[in-house]
């Protein structure tokens, strides 16, 4: 009987070594079916930084400001400009029986003839962009006299317009600034109608039709990163959030708003270009994180990290916040900047 006992003891222990087996320099014990090496557990920082979350929208890039002019010239359009066109001042947009229709910036529209006598914001106006295209109209004030009068006719005639000394909004188109011809809504050889081109100003910008579930996170100024379609990212501003909501085609289409924001370098020409918009929606600060793969279900419920330290390592439960792309805000016991936890090796 004893010496079964011996053997059987015996027997066990030679199991156990085996199963162990030998030790491995930098991974775990070899396994006695293929001798392969048990890798090493991957491990990870805790890191201490800001948190960002963001959401992806569809959005449209193209150009701010774009509108059908109205034209107030009369007969048939005799000169168009190719689309993407930027035109600045004292430069025409298009031409009507051979006269130009010329641009010129302010923010009073041509909504009557200028003649002399004429006084107010708008001769000033013009005077200004009389002196800005090299055309002396004398004291630059709000009267238009004989010395406007000279240097319109100048103008005029430099221009390809009849000298008559007056302007009118069926010669000077004004915008703010340079404007870029967007789309010809008329071609040679059609008597002008109430429109001949469409504009856009020269910002480029992104349309998002968001929907109104979304607009708390929305806000003027914020920051937003743009997907082209080529697959390169841009950054940009949201510089316009729209207030009243569009209801969507049918029933089960959210309601949306309008938000604009600002973009620049190296877009090209793109023009009504579907993008993709990643649009923060929560920041936290200075907390800790973990990639999330780090984070174990625990039996009891909840989550834990396996603190790795030398080599031996302890699970510490942790309460989850914000969840950023791959990253996890956590909260813990004794959990500080630096110390390494345990992720799966890919």
């Amino acid at each position: 009987m004893v010496g079964v006992v011996a053997v059987a003891v015996g027997g066990g222990a030679a199991a156990a070594v085996l199963n162990a087996g030998p030790a491995t320099p930098g991974g775990g014990p070899a396994t006695p079916q293929t001798g392969v090496t048990a890798p090493a557990k991957a491990t990870a920082g805790i890191t201490r930084s800001d948190l960002v979350d963001t959401r992806r929208f569809g959005g449209t890039l193209g150009y701010s400001g774009r509108r059908v002019q109205p034209n107030r010239a009369r007969g048939v359009v005799t000169g168009t400009r190719p689309e993407g066109t930027v035109v600045r001042r004292g430069g025409w947009l298009y031409k009507v029986a051979r006269r130009p229709v010329v641009l010129m910036y302010g923010s009073i529209p041509m909504y009557r003839s200028l003649a002399p006598g004429s006084g107010g914001g708008d001769v000033g106006q013009l005077e200004r962009n009389l002196v800005a295209l090299g055309y002396d109209p004398g004291t630059v004030d709000d009267d238009f006299t004989w010395a406007t009068a000279r240097a319109v006719r100048r103008w005029q005639g430099d221009s390809g317009l009849t000298r008559t000394g007056s302007v009118d909004a069926g010669q000077v188109v004004v915008a703010s600034g340079p404007l870029r011809i967007a789309g010809n809504t008329a071609e040679k050889g059609d008597t002008a109608g109430r429109t001949v081109v469409t504009t856009t100003s020269t910002r480029r910008t992104v349309h998002i039709d968001l929907q109104t579930a979304y607009q708390r996170f929305a806000r003027v100024g914020a920051k937003v990163t743009v997907e082209l379609p080529d697959g390169r990212t841009v950054r940009g501003r949201i510089s316009s959030v729209g207030v009243t909501a569009r209801v969507g085609a049918d029933r089960d289409s959210p309601a949306t708003i309008d938000v604009d924001a600002t973009v620049a370098g190296g877009l090209g020409r793109l023009d009504q270009a579907p993008v993709t918009v990643d649009l923060r929606t929560e920041r936290r600060e200075n907390v800790l994180s973990v990639p999330v793969e780090a984070l174990v279900a625990l039996r009891e419920g909840g989550y834990g990290v396996r603190v790795v330290d030398g080599s031996a390592t302890r699970v510490v439960a942790v309460r989850t916040g914000l969840y950023a792309v791959s990253r996890v805000e956590i909260t813990g016991d004794g959990l500080t900047e630096g110390m390494k936890v345990e992720v799966p090796r890919t």
